[in-house]
């Protein structure tokens, strides 16, 4: 069952003014990174191409009024016209081939065509999510309900799902088609949140340059710049430990 638009979307005719109404609500370092950085990435100017509505996070608590907006209160939420989504990697790949930005995509013919699709829904599924439950139960949840023994957990998780990315990352810039595609940036936020949560001390050598090479990039600095005083991590400091991970 599609997502049910919100009440200021749903009278618009499908496709009307596609392109040219696109619209990100976006709390900074949030998983709408993604998709305010695949913009940036692709061309399209801020306020002239599309536009962004930046909010304090977490959106449902400090900003009730984007309830009305996304009855889900998550971000990022994205429209289009007729179009409104909420999962950031979906978002990237609605950008990829709605607009032919096939330079930062693969095509199904392409020989890495399985593992670029494979890499954009393991982005969150498996990496995204156990460190955003990491970060919630070390730091975001009020100090009575914190859980030291859940954030060891999925901080070891998250650690253990890296282990096929290390050896796929061996002599590769970039992971699929040889050069900068959205799972880069699907893969590249998980491995930033990471970097946030204070798990990056635990990436391999090539892990960690891979993400600095992609933190270097000029989209990901002019996304990363917008509305960068609302950064709910500013005072953020680990503080858990996790053991290192086994040697093989």
């Amino acid at each position: 069952m599609p997502l049910a638009l919100s009440r200021e979307h749903a009278n618009l005719s499908p496709f009307v003014q596609r392109g040219k109404s696109m619209k990100l609500w976006h709390c900074y370092n949030s998983r709408s990174l993604r998709v305010l950085w695949a913009l940036e990435e692709m061309g399209w100017a801020r306020g002239r191409d599309y536009e962004v509505v930046t909010m304090p996070f977490p959106p449902r608590f400090l900003h009730r009024e984007f309830l009305d907006v996304n009855p889900l209160g998550t971000v990022p939420y994205f429209t289009d016209g007729a179009v409104a989504m909420t999962e950031s990697t979906a978002i990237c790949l609605y950008l990829v081939e709605t607009y032919g930005k096939a330079e930062f995509g693969l095509s199904k013919d392409h020989p890495d065509y399985g593992e670029y699709l494979n890499l954009l829904f393991q982005s969150d599924a498996t990496l995204t999510f156990p460190t955003a439950v990491a970060l919630r139960y070390s730091a975001l949840e009020p100090p009575e309900r914190r859980q030291p023994q859940v954030v060891q957990d999925y901080a070891k998780w998250f650690l253990g799902r890296l282990r096929r990315l290390d050896g796929h990352l061996e002599g590769r810039e970039y992971l699929v088609g040889g050069r900068f595609t959205i799972a880069d940036i699907a893969v590249g936020y998980a491995l930033h949140l990471g970097e946030i949560v204070g798990l990056s001390e635990h990436y391999s050598p090539q892990v960690l340059a891979y993400l600095k090479r992609l933190q270097a990039r000029d989209g990901f600095k002019r996304a990363q710049a917008v509305d960068a005083d609302q950064n709910p991590f500013k005072n953020y400091t680990p503080n858990f430990t996790v053991e290192p991970r086994e040697k093989k």
